[in-house]
């Protein structure tokens, strides 16, 4: 039995998230029926999160135990065959030993959220950006979001069917900039609660807009409140970046 680790990039817009539902296709059962026809073997995907319905990835971790003996090369290029036309890549795969685990040797998730800030719809970018035709203030944003790095209790911006035992996570970076007719938001964390980042989002968007002071995101954290929450951005703006390891 080989330990291989994935390396995934995929556009979530057609899936109901990463892991396998009930009720429609996911990236973990095209993934799991890809190394089937590829190996017959029946296996288990696992990955370094878990996204919603709609939210991309850049790059992905996960792994699979293959009993047949594969080149790691030669799977990813099947399994690249197999997924289509699902837009789902393996980018990379390398055995790794028994005792590496996509998800619980993982010790920090990055994302990106985009905001396509301009009037015009998106052509090229529908769904793979939130658009908000309103002129933002990314500098206030930045500013805003800075209460929120560091550890705290985060219920105001977790989703009730989080699943988490504590409310508190430690957020490492959420920096904001404009990146010409976008704006860009970065958070970075050993994990994240449900809906957490989507949430942050949303908040700073209000007072990108002007519709909240700088001080209420802070004010917002303090309510452990999710009443207290302004706005939770819509899934087609947020990407998972990367999952960091010991040995990276």
């Amino acid at each position: 039995m080989t330990r291989f680790a994935l390396t995934l990039e995929f556009d979530g817009t057609p899936f109901f998230g990463l892991q396998r539902q009930a009720h429609g296709p996911s990236v973990q059962q095209a993934v799991e029926e890809a190394v089937h026809a590829t190996t017959g073997e029946t296996v288990t995907l696992h990955a370094a999160g878990r996204t919603d319905a709609g939210v991309h990835a850049l790059a992905m971790r996960a792994h699979v135990e293959v009993e047949k003996r594969i080149d790691p090369f030669r799977l990813m290029e099947a399994l690249n065959h197999h997924l289509r036309p699902d837009p789902i890549a393996v980018l990379a795969c390398e055995a790794k030993p028994d005792d590496w685990h996509a998800r619980f040797s993982c010790i920090g998730r990055e994302y990106l959220y985009r905001i396509a800030n301009r009037r015009a719809q998106l052509t090229l970018d529908a769904n793979r950006a939130w658009q908000l035709a309103q002129p933002l203030d990314a500098e206030a944003m930045h500013r805003a979001a800075q209460a929120l790095v560091g550890r705290h209790d985060f219920t105001t911006f977790r989703s009730v069917h989080c699943q988490a035992q504590s409310p508190e996570k430690t957020l490492d970076l959420l920096s904001v900039e404009r990146a010409g007719e976008e704006v860009h938001i970065r958070a970075a964390a050993r994990s994240f609660l449900h809906h957490q980042v989507r949430s942050m989002v949303g908040c700073l968007a209000l007072v990108g807009m002007g519709r909240w002071r700088e001080e209420q995101v802070a004010e917002a954290l303090a309510a452990r409140d999710r009443q207290a929450l302004g706005l939770n951005a819509p899934s087609e703006g947020l990407y998972f970046v990367r999952a960091l390891y010991p040995d990276d």
